[in-house]
């Protein structure tokens, strides 16, 4: 614990920028990106697991696991996620503390072309091993994941024929799956959001284009779900204003139980492909806002409209006891990046 304080001391000391503060922790071994990531011990041990390296090629995917141990400020190598190929854009959350379960992803072909699967890894902390679960019923990527009680929630997500609007519920005593209430949106992948104290915020994406233009569009649909007690695979789903900025494709999403908060951060005006190749053949500038939902108080905040080192593909915001993190991706020039970075949070929280 001493550990831990005098690195959160030389967190808060931090050098500044110009505009944004400068929060970051030890980068990874290797700059990776559509990299899943969850955290175990309370955001005491931060995991990045597989995702493709800066070459963007279909040989650069990986299946190696990167843990930070927040006590030592260190990575470490864990223990690979089994399998022949590595995966991109798969979903990861931790579950009651103790394991972490991995979902989906794409795998490329030597053309480089992607392929949902539906492969489901568990990770269980006091053994130190990989173990199959039962197989999603709906292969896919790039879903907004989350975990209520024992279940964890996959919405939506990129499948073999288009985006979907299904929300895939895992029981993880009974290791079964069934469907809750579908997404009343349309069908997107690329979202962004989370689950607190068992609601569930989804926003923005990439939806269906029209004939004749780009293959896919941006999403501007926020969403709110609110899952029932006695009957998980019942969600009560409600429309939300517009969140603060612009639609965005691939923001940082993540909530947390213990702030009752669902954090968003960075993202790109246009979707793009894992390569960050627009599909509408522009450039895709990523945005530097940081926000979050109150759940409590069902309103949008503002956290940071300058925020530093934002990324334009998150993998997902991880609760610590420093603040919101985002690991890896691919920042301001659509580079591949290993920084590890700590989000704006709202004054008097995290320990400040």
């Amino acid at each position: 614990m001493k550990k831990l304080l005098i690195l959160l001391a030389a967190v808060s000391c931090s050098a500044s920028l110009p505009g944004a503060e400068e929060r970051s922790l030890a980068p990874m071994p290797v700059a990776v990106s559509g990299n899943a990531v969850a955290s175990l011990r309370e955001g005491l041990d931060l995991f990045s697991m597989m995702g493709i390296g800066p070459r963007k090629t279909w040989d650069d995917v990986t299946s190696k696991v990167y843990v930070m141990h927040l006590s030592t400020g260190k990575w470490y190598s864990g223990h690979p996620v089994p399998g022949v190929v590595g995966r991109i854009d798969a979903a990861a959350v931790s579950a009651k503390e103790r394991e972490i379960v991995l979902m989906g992803g794409f795998v490329l072909d030597e053309r480089g072309v992607p392929r949902p699967v539906n492969d489901v890894n568990v990770y269980e902390a006091s053994i130190r091993e990989w173990s199959r679960a039962k197989d999603l019923p709906i292969a896919v990527a790039s879903a907004v994941a989350g975990v209520h009680d024992r279940f964890v929630y996959l919405v939506g997500g990129l499948s073999a024929t288009g985006p979907v609007n299904n929300v895939q519920v895992y029981d993880v005593v009974k290791d079964t799956w069934s469907e809750a209430t579908p997404f009343p949106g349309a069908p997107a992948f690329g979202q962004a959001g989370g689950i607190s104290e068992g609601n569930i915020v989804v926003v923005d994406g990439a939806k269906a284009g029209t004939a004749g233009g780009p293959r896919y569009v941006a999403s501007n649909e926020c969403w709110l779900g609110k899952i029932e007690k006695k009957h998980p695979e019942k969600i009560e789903w409600k429309r939300l204003p517009a969140h603060p900025g612009t639609a965005r494709f691939g923001i940082a999403g993540g909530g947390s139980d213990r702030y009752k908060r669902i954090y968003f951060s960075g993202g790109t005006s246009t979707p793009h492909d894992y390569k960050g190749v627009a599909y509408d053949g522009k450039p895709a500038e990523v945005s530097s806002l940081t926000f979050d939902y109150d759940v409590h108080g069902e309103k949008w905040e503002t956290l940071s409209n300058q925020t530093y080192d934002p990324r334009g593909d998150g993998s997902g915001v991880l609760i610590t006891p420093y603040g919101p993190v985002v690991i890896g991706g691919m920042n301001k020039d659509l580079a591949v990046t290993s920084r590890v970075t700590l989000l704006p949070r709202k004054e008097g929280m995290f320990g400040q």
